[in-house]
């Protein structure tokens, strides 16, 4: 998971643990492998069941759990590195808003409270205060306060959660369970479920809406959940529980001045809200809330978003450009994932003149090929790299196989690999003999 952590600190300002080295987080297993969503409102009460996932391709991790119990050789190894990372994972934490130094404004340290990551302590003044931007740089001091161990919380639950999927070894989800309980249920170290102290700017505001980005990870961790609900260990009070947190965090992220704030956005701030909004209402069952803020996205967002050449120039305003536009494509891709599970089509919206997130693909192509040269702002490495789980989503979303062929002339970043390796459609091939979109591709990298 090395990149989509660097990934997320990025847009966080969190640093990963070490466990998070290798195995790619369970966002990009959703994006790179979807190919059919599980009924929603399904549970899952056995392993021999599909889990209830909503980024994530149900079908594959079942698929996935009967070859790794099969023996399957070409997963021995990445099995290997998985159980590695899933049993440094089970020395993390427990993780809590209580562990902070800091009081959050209200007085209460259950409060989560961060810091905004480009917002730096002015060296004209004596008190630093107030801060002053610096898109791009993130300040260390954001360490200091919950971000991080929110996101370190969730890359352990993550793994813990895949690894007992696949390997049924109950440790795992034990203390998955365990981290889950002391973040979200119990009552002397839970968070609150809102986020009015997010990103917050000393000398200037004690929390901002764009600070609801901070719990976009968590869209993922509500499919990890999904991966425990056959272990003793997650019972139904917990998962009750937790359906409860989400659903008070989802009336905040709707109703509050914060969210509205978030929703009324126009870059990734937006797409991620979205995101955040609709994968909490399906995990609380709660398919109208999704349909109707799913529905709103292609005038919302695409429209608003991309330009007719896919272009987005939003993004394409920031010190990171390209970082940021390939962020925010990712944010829509989850969207159409999502979208899947409603039917609603988000894969080939487009306006009258052209607008589409497909477009928006199309558009970056070239400067991952080294066709074109990046010429708007990048303060950090160009990496090229960062199209390949959007090419190989599309080729699977489009039954297109020329991204996949893209993606491999790009290249792949290792970190890849263990998913790649792990949760992988057994190969399909057409008539003449020739891979297709979600097959197994291992043999030609």
């Amino acid at each position: 998971m090395r990149q989509e952590s660097k990934r997320l600190q990025e847009q966080t300002g969190w640093l990963p643990m070490p466990w998070r080295r290798t195995l790619p987080t369970l966002a990009w297993i959703a994006v790179l492998l979807w190919a059919s969503a599980p009924a929603i409102g399904q549970t899952n009460g056995a392993l021999g069941e599909r889990p209830r996932v909503f980024l994530i391709d149900a079908n594959l991790l079942v698929q996935s759990r009967a070859r790794v119990a099969a023996g399957d050789e070409h997963l021995a190894a990445p099995m290997t590195k998985l159980r590695q990372e899933a049993d440094e994972a089970l020395e993390a934490g427990p993780f809590s808003v209580l562990d902070k130094e800091f009081v959050p404004p209200s007085g209460d340290k259950h409060d989560y409270m961060s810091l905004g990551p480009f917002w730096w302590p002015d060296p004209s003044k004596a008190d630093g205060l107030p801060y002053l931007r610096r898109d791009g740089e993130v300040n260390p001091e954001t360490q200091a306060y919950d971000r991080r161990p929110l996101g370190q919380m969730t890359s352990a639950v993550e793994t813990l959660a895949l690894a007992y999927f696949l390997t049924e070894h109950e440790p795992y989800a034990q203390h998955a369970a365990r981290l889950l309980r002391v973040w979200f249920l119990d009552q002397q170290t839970r968070m609150n479920p809102h986020l009015e102290y997010g990103q917050a700017i000393p000398g200037r505001t004690e929390g901002r809406g764009i600070g609801i980005i901070d719990t976009a990870q968590l869209s993922r961790l509500v499919d990890a959940v999904g991966m425990l609900a056959a272990s003793p260990s997650w019972t139904r009070a917990d998962q009750e529980g937790l359906e409860a947190w989400f659903q008070q965090y989802l009336v905040w992220l709707r109703e509050s001045n914060h969210g509205r704030d978030e929703d009324r956005t126009k870059n990734n701030h937006a797409t991620w809200y979205d995101v955040q909004v609709v994968t909490f209402a399906l995990f609380c069952g709660d398919d109208e809330a999704a349909r109707e803020v799913l529905r709103n996205v292609p005038n919302r967002r695409i429209a608003t978003q991309i330009e007719a050449d896919g272009r987005q120039p939003l993004e394409l305003a920031r010190t990171r450009s390209w970082n940021y536009s390939t962020m925010n494509l990712r944010g829509m891709f989850a969207l159409a994932t999502l979208g899947e599970h409603l039917g609603v089509d988000l894969w080939n919206f487009q306006t009258d003149d052209g607008r589409s997130i497909r477009q928006a693909l199309e558009w970056l192509i070239p400067y991952a090929l080294g066709e074109k040269d990046w010429t708007h702002r990048q303060i950090r490495e160009f990496e090229p790299t960062r199209l390949v789980p959007l090419l190989r989503r599309a080729a699977i979303a489009y039954e297109e196989s020329r991204y996949e062929r893209l993606a491999q002339q790009i290249g792949h970043d290792p970190a890849d690999d263990l998913m790649q390796s792990l949760l992988q459609a057994p190969e399909r091939t057409d008539d003449a003999g020739r891979k297709q979109p979600g097959s197994d591709h291992r043999g030609d990298r």
